[in-house]
């Protein structure tokens, strides 16, 4: 139940090119406390529920517990969600034996754009594609739990 990742910003749209498949996200949440989030997500017509942890000293790898719930409950769970709510675009892009997801985000995000890829361990490696720019991982401002907090266009 651990999660490894790395972010980085974008620097155009060539993804969009690369990528098999696109999904709207909302999501919320429930806790934003430091140790912990709770998040509750809606992508495409499923529902999740999200505990994540506090992050390695490296920023790429943290505890993640994930179930999915009934598409009613999230929607019910977004109402009691801290404000506001994101919303955001999901291009899902595989490149080699590695899956890069492009988030687009929309309202108080507008014009942030971020690509993340899990890896199998912190020394896993990957070909980076040209359109992925500086790396962002461990920089708690682009976590989305800071970004209902401190949204981009205040930045």
């Amino acid at each position: 139940m651990q999660e490894i990742e790395r972010k980085f910003l974008v620097k155009n749209n060539d993804y969009k090119a690369q990528a098999t498949c696109q999904k709207k996200i909302v999501q919320g949440f429930l806790s934003t406390h430091p140790e912990r989030t709770v998040r509750v997500r809606i992508k495409g017509d499923q529902g999740f529920l999200t505990i994540k942890g506090l992050s390695n000293e490296t920023g790429t790898t943290r505890f993640e517990w994930e179930k999915e719930i009934p598409l009613s409950e999230a929607e019910t769970l977004l109402r009691l969600c801290e404000n506001p709510i994101i919303d955001k675009t999901r291009y899902n892009i595989p490149l080699g034996r590695h899956l890069f997801e492009v988030d687009v985000f929309t309202g108080n995000n507008a014009g942030l754009v971020i690509a993340e890829v899990e890896l199998s361990s912190e020394e896993d490696t990957y070909t980076a594609p040209a359109w992925l720019g500086k790396e962002v991982t461990g920089d708690i401002k682009y976590y989305n739990s800071s970004l209902i907090q401190k949204p981009f266009k205040d930045w």
